[in-house]
């Protein structure tokens, strides 16, 4: 059965660049940075994040988890997060494997293993971190090996990221997981609600209708938003509208005023306001100080 070690020589052999590496495995991406970084801003989806050297901390709203090699993050829904490496260095990088979740496959594997139904209330924060076993390690380490025969990819990955997700169903995210891949969970309605925000987020919000998609009241709609994300709808659209505005401005592509003006601001004081209260300082000064390369997804 493979370590850890493997592991990390797997990741470590085809990272050969800093930051995110796309890889031939649709779903799968892989991590190296060779030093601690500034926190960063980005949105995570629906994953599991395994760190094969090093230590990470990443915060949703109030939720907080920190992951290393004994402890995979699992993400279960769409969520804005403030993430910061903690451990890094040119001889002990850290390197990490991030997959992708499938809810098709997950409900699949619900139905013909005896995983224990879920319960349809909220479980908390999308955000969980929990105990890397040796049977979900040897299993990404056969899906690592895949990236040296990139012709067998096609027919083998799903295989084995298949695996990867009935050994996560069989750890400690168990009811997490199953909620993900139940239409009928109440996290299945808040991810239904996030999907709203996301693809309107330019929009004014009306609560109501966001409370009437997720079939549940306004009151429920706020406790089970902020218990999923950790942040009230408000502000989980405000998050999404000045991150893709940093990321406008840093690309060039726009001055302060057009990123704002672009992502559903009226008015530019109170565009700046909100982008200094979420980044430290007002954008002019904040693109100055930011190098390109945060940019990237973290």
């Amino acid at each position: 059965m493979a370590g850890i070690a493997e592991v990390k020589d797997l990741v470590e052999r085809h990272t050969n660049v800093e930051g995110v590496c796309t890889t031939a495995i649709p779903r799968l991406s892989l991590y190296r940075f060779s030093r601690m970084l500034e926190a960063l801003h980005g949105v995570y989806e629906p994953s599991v994040c395994i760190v094969v050297q090093g230590r990470k901390r990443v915060i949703a709203g109030e939720h907080l988890c920190t992951y290393d090699v004994e402890n995979y993050l699992l993400v279960s829904a769409d969520v804005p997060v403030v993430g910061q490496v903690l451990e890094a260095s040119r001889d002990h990088p850290f390197l990490a494997m991030l997959m992708h979740l499938d809810a098709a496959t997950l409900a699949e594997l619900m139905l013909e293993t005896d995983v224990e139904e879920p319960n349809h209330g909220i479980t908390g924060s999308a955000l969980a971190v929990s105990t890397v076993e040796p049977d979900l390690l040897d299993a990404c380490a056969r899906l690592l090996r895949l990236l040296d025969s990139p012709e067998d990819v096609p027919v083998l990955a799903p295989l084995v990221e298949r695996e990867i997700l009935y050994r996560l169903l069989r750890g400690g995210q168990s009811q997490r997981l199953s909620q993900l891949a139940t239409t009928e969970s109440r996290l299945h309605d808040i991810k239904r609600s996030i999907g709203c925000i996301r693809e309107n987020y330019r929009e004014p919000l009306s609560v109501e209708a966001l409370a009437s998609e997720a079939r549940m009241s306004t009151s429920a709609l706020y406790h089970h938003f902020r218990a999923v994300t950790g942040l009230s709808p408000l502000q989980y659209q405000k998050h999404l509208r000045l991150q893709e505005a940093r990321r406008l401005m840093l690309g060039g592509e726009m001055n302060a005023a057009t990123a704002g003006y672009s992502v559903g601001y009226e008015s530019p004081s109170q565009f700046s306001r909100e982008y200094r209260r979420l980044f430290g300082a007002p954008p002019a000064r904040d693109i100055a100080r930011l190098p390109l390369s945060s940019l990237e997804p973290i």
